[in-house]
């Protein structure tokens, strides 16, 4: 799909922008809050994109060396996207990564965090937002092989196992010791709205989080219990011994738990006091299978649905049940009491001291509508506030330093001379965090006057990553500079084909410079950024092509054995750029792989044999096959037909293999009548395009698989010397359609001896061929008056019916017209048809 954007009043073709030159990968586009997300594929990377506040869209910048394989965008709540990567060394587990404000930079928060399959073939990320708290997060982390529960209060910048519960249910002690023994819960939310998932928590109830989970070394789905913390995480105490959806009424002040289970059940749980007792309900006379629990909308709500059925063949019943009377009335001032939200003492959350109000666990009444926090207050700024800038990793000793990736100079590069930017001390503050003074200042990103600066580390790419492009389509180059001043620096692009293009500095080209080549080839891009204090410049070597559509092979139907034999790859469109050409040659299963797209071979074996030929043009491959036969001798005849043939030539393909394969079963059968014993094996018929109607007969001496019927040189001037004959006395024929009979003739013959005419043979060896060419004029004459000795034409070379469909015995090159690749017939289907032959006598 195309990203494109426009104004609603006016969102005709001409205002269309795409901030994208490509597509966009599928269903990759998500709109979240202020933020808009997409990915693109390119060199099988994939890389992703953000908007901040529908802004011009930037890569999203994670450490150089994490090559992300998939990306989930978990939240983007307080200007701020929290994300889980997979990078290119896990299979299972993802690293979390937390951004800045318009979601451009990202520095690790968690590594390896557990994740798994949903229902629908999603992946979850085992990673809890607390409701009510911000900053707050619960992970389920691998660490050699064994997954374990962490907790957060800041983002991310700090975790740490849960303390598991002094006591059991019953009051026992536990024995858990940190960091070998914890408490480990399940964090898979319910899509399902009528159920609970393994977690719970409300905005409206802070400190109360209710989870399944178990006391030990690691998270099992063994031994499953139910545990509640009523101080934000930091204690936890046991609940039931089995897993129960927990549902919070009345802020919190009512916690219905109903046990998970596929059994019918009457009765339910409550706690008024935060988990620490609970009293048994009954919610229907008959006991019911329950499918689901929903809390009725609003804040004062004490009324809960129940979903189920009394049997398997029951309809579906609804129990509504109310709690206000169990209240006898609403809360007061007195009733509530302070409560510091806090992290294993430290008040300081965020930045901020924040103090809540909560009921007395003994006062029962009705708390009404939830009014937040009561106070708020801003804490003293310490290093705990800031986190890693991008680029920097937390050493051991607490302090940020460039990862070795990582060059800090570099962020100086989108300023001009005179220009300030904001110089990293390798910390930012987590956002969100409200806290003043203190270490702010030292921890803060100073302003700084842009250096002047030579250009350094030019690079040139295509806006899609690939050193390929069509003919006749824009082409987007981007430039790249790590050093220099943007505003200060003049751009020289030459694309390679002639043209060239000059820019005042790099900021005209921030949205690509786009290029058409007309032509096909290998360009030399360069492009050269100057300023008074130097130059750089880059190379881009960039192959244009046309899209291949068809290949055929041109080469002979017949030639003798041990002969060169050319052949040659004709392409359409001619030319379309780099090419691969892959040749296979019989039987053999190694190919030979040339650049150019002609080659010479020899037969050492009779008999018809398939060579076939791949082009490889870009990403597209396309092959042609050709059978070709080869003896030691053989013998052609031109052939022409009576003229009333030409007013049905439509001279296409088809129309010539069905005249081809009725002349030779004409052939055959007049051969048959004297007795000479002729297969459809030993006669090709090959009809040529173009008008007059013509065509070239060939004589070989095919044996059979037991190799017996093998013809000798004899046989066929014998076979040659008796279809002359018949083909002057007007005895082959065939009907072409009811009432239009067609004549074959021998047309006019030129002897052509197979001699090998190299530059090497001596004198009298040309004195010989010189005796042979007085011979075959001789012969030639006598054959012109006297009609009785046959000309004997032996095949030279030839092309096969597609491109040129045969030759005569002089220059290929002279005498055979061009056609297009359909206008072609094999010489397999030439030589195996399938006639009727008539028996010998």
């Amino acid at each position: 799909a195309q990203y494109i954007t426009c104004k609603m009043q006016n969102c005709s073709e001409a205002t269309r922008s795409k901030p994208f030159p490509g597509y966009i990968d599928h269903n990759s586009l998500i709109v979240q809050d202020d933020y808009v997300f997409v990915q693109l594929t390119s060199g099988g990377r994939p890389h992703y994109y953000v908007s901040y506040r529908r802004n011009a869209f930037a890569q999203m910048k994670l450490p150089k060396y994490s090559l992300p394989k998939d990306m989930h965008v978990i939240s983007t709540d307080e200007n701020q996207v929290f994300a889980a990567v997979q990078e290119w060394n896990q299979n299972d587990p993802y690293n979390l990564y937390i951004s800045d404000t318009r979601g451009v930079y990202f520095t690790l928060a968690l590594e390896n965090v557990k994740s798994s399959q949903g229902l629908e073939g999603n992946v979850m990320i085992d990673l809890y937002e607390v409701a009510g708290i911000k900053g707050m997060f619960l992970a389920n982390k691998k660490i050699d092989n064994q997954v374990k529960t962490f907790i957060t209060y800041n983002k991310g910048r700090d975790w740490s196992l849960l303390q598991a519960p002094d006591t059991d249910l019953r009051g026992n002690p536990v024995h858990c010791l940190l960091p070998y023994c914890s408490l480990h819960l399940h964090l898979k939310v319910s899509e399902n709205p009528y159920t609970s998932g393994n977690i719970a928590s409300r905005d409206t109830a802070p400190s109360i989080i209710v989870a399944s989970g178990n006391i030990g070394t690691e998270l099992s789905d063994n031994d499953i219990s139910m545990f509640v913390s009523s101080d934000a995480g930091n204690t936890w105490r046991q609940i039931f011994e089995e897993e129960h959806s927990v549902l919070y009424l009345d802020q919190g002040g009512v916690l219905v738990a109903m046990k998970h289970t596929s059994l019918p059940i009457r009765h339910l749980w409550l706690s008024f006091d935060e988990g620490r007792s609970w009293s048994k309900y009954s919610f229907t006379s008959l006991p019911l299978f329950v499918d689901g629990v929903l809390g009725e909308p609003g804040e004062e709500t004490l009324i809960m649905t129940v979903f189920g059925h009394f049997s398997h063949r029951s309809e579906w019943q609804l129990v509504k049940v109310d709690y206000k009377s169990i209240f006898d009335r609403r809360c007061a001032e007195e009733d509530y009491r302070p409560w510091q939200l806090h992290s294993q003492g430290e008040a300081c959350i965020m930045g901020a001291k924040r103090i809540y109000r909560k009921r007395k666990s003994e006062k029962k009444c009705m708390q009404g509508r939830y009014a937040g926090a009561m106070t708020s207050e801003p804490c003293v700024c310490t290093e705990a506030d800031f986190d890693c800038d991008y680029g920097y990793e937390r050493h051991s000793n607490g302090q940020c330093l460039p990862a070795f990736w990582y060059n800090p100079s570099s962020v100086s590069k989108d300023c001009s001379l005179g220009q300030s930017y904001l110089n990293s001390t390798g910390y930012r503050k987590v956002v969100s965090n409200n806290c003043t003074d203190g270490v702010r200042e030292r921890y803060t990103a100073k302003p700084q006057q842009c250096p002047g600066k030579a250009p350094q580390g030019l690079r040139i790419i295509t806006s899609d990553g690939k050193l390929t492009a069509e003919q006749g389509h824009n082409v987007t180059f981007l430039v790249q500079l790590e050093e220099g001043d943007l505003q200060r620096s003049l751009i020289q692009v030459d694309f390679g084909d002639g043209i060239a293009v000059s820019y005042a500095n790099l900021s005209s080209t921030e949205d690509g410079i786009k290029h058409i080549y007309q032509n096909v080839g290998i360009f030399r891009v360069t492009v050269l950024v100057e300023n008074s204090l130097g130059s750089d410049n880059a190379v881009l070597y960039l192959h244009v092509t046309c899209p291949l559509e068809h290949v055929h092979l041109s080469l002979p139907f017949v030639t003798t054995k041990n002969k060169e034999v050319n052949a040659t790859a004709v392409l359409w469109p001619s030319q379309v750029g780099t090419l691969t050409y892959v040749w296979w040659f019989g039987n053999n299963t190694e190919p030979l792989i040339t650049l150019e797209g002609s080659i010479t071979f020899t037969f050492s074996v009779e008999g018809m044999n398939t060579i076939t030929v791949q082009v490889s043009a870009g990403n597209t491959v396309l092959q042609d096959t050709k059978t070709i036969a080869v003896y030691e001798q053989f013998q052609s005849l031109r052939l022409s037909f009576s003229p009333n043939l030409d007013d049905y030539n439509p001279d296409i393909p088809e129309w010539r293999r069905d005249i081809s394969r009725v002349a030779k079963r004409a052939l055959v059968e007049v051969s048959n009548v004297h007795n000479l014993r002729i297969s459809s094996k030993h006669i090709l018929v090959a009809v040529l395009p173009g008008l007059p109607t013509s065509a070239e007969l060939f004589i070989l001496p095919y044996q059979d698989a037991t190799g017996e019927n093998k013809r000798t040189a004899a046989d066929l001037e014998q076979i040659s010397e008796t279809l002359i004959q018949k083909l002057n006395q007007n005895l082959v024929h065939f009907e072409l359609k009811p009432g239009v009979r067609i004549l074959v003739h021998a047309a006019h013959l030129t002897a052509a001896p197979l001699v090998d005419l190299t530059p090497s043979h001596s004198g009298s060896a040309m004195l010989m061929l010189l005796s042979v060419v007085f011979v075959g004029l001789a012969v030639f004459v006598i054959y012109k008056f006297k009609r009785k000795i046959p000309g004997l034409n032996i095949y030279a070379q030839m092309q096969n019916e597609k491109d040129q469909e045969m030759v005569s015995p002089v220059s290929q090159r002279e005498s055979i017209p061009n056609v297009p690749q359909s206008e072609l017939m094999s010489p397999e289907q030439l030589v195996d048809e399938k006639l009727e032959v008539q028996p010998i006598g």
